[in-house]
């Protein structure tokens, strides 16, 4: 008895309340470790953040690296994406493609950008190029794997069903396996932007005049803890932003999806 008036005062707590105590809880240990003298140094609390915030602004620095970043961020994830969903529909439906691409693939997918972000600088050179590439290689493996495995998913019933009525694959791709595949593709976007940024650091290694990864970078090596640290929550803010926003086109192109709720 004492255990259900437990769950129930939980459940009766709104979503809003948990995010207010996650972000409390946050601050605590912020605090706690801005005022640690081992780690000080590292996690400089909420006023320094905002004074290194104001100093980015005033210089013009901030500004500039955010649409550098977000340019070289946007053509790599357009570029991932728009080659992986044929890449994964082809390597799903037809078994020579499968198994021509699928082993380099899983090879590619498990090397870590910053090991081939050298040979892609002696090829293409240093600047925005180099960049987008090293994003693209990213997104696309991670994407066409995930896509590739909701094709596969696919009820084979529907398939069947769909043929005995005559569908050829054309018709078979755009009203049945591409539906169905919907849900896998959002997943695969929202996968798509997290890597996209999460290889940011890595891709503005190649040279990079400006961007969030290359100040980042900068920072560090003089030892600019608190700007540093500035960089690193808009990194995190723009990925939750990007986050809501896939989560509302899903909500709107999969409605009919059934989804656990608690």
């Amino acid at each position: 008895m004492e255990q259900k008036e437990k769950k129930s005062l939980l459940q009766k707590v709104p979503h809003w309340g948990w995010v207010l105590i996650s972000f409390a809880a946050a601050l605590l240990l912020w605090y706690a470790l801005s005022v640690n003298p081992k780690t000080s140094r590292s996690f400089p609390f909420v006023p320094a953040i905002f004074e290194a915030l104001q100093t980015m602004i005033q210089n013009g620095a901030l500004g500039e690296d955010l649409a550098s970043s977000m340019i070289s961020v946007g053509a790599g994830f357009a570029l991932g994406f728009v080659t992986s969903v044929p890449v994964a529909f082809l390597m799903a439906w037809y078994l020579p493609v499968r198994g021509i691409l699928e082993p380099w693939i899983q090879f590619i997918r498990n090397i870590p950008p910053l090991a081939y972000v050298p040979l892609v600088v002696i090829a293409v050179g240093v600047g925005r190029t180099p960049q987008i590439i090293v994003i693209w290689i990213a997104t696309f493996l991670t994407m066409a794997v995930t896509i590739y495995q909701g094709v596969r998913g696919v009820d084979n019933t529907l398939i069947k069903a769909a043929r005995v009525l005559g569908a050829n694959d054309t018709v078979l791709f755009l009203k049945v396996i591409f539906p169905a595949t919907t849900p896998f593709i959002l997943t695969a976007v929202r996968l798509g932007v997290s890597v996209a940024l999460t290889t940011l650091i890595a891709a503005e290694s190649t040279g990079a005049f400006a961007g969030l990864g290359m100040r980042i970078r900068a920072l560090s090596n003089n030892y600019e803890t608190a700007a540093m640290l500035l960089y690193i929550i808009i990194i995190g803010i723009i990925g939750l932003v990007l986050e809501k926003v896939i989560k509302f086109l899903e909500k709107r192109l999969t409605g009919w999806q059934e989804t656990r709720s608690a």
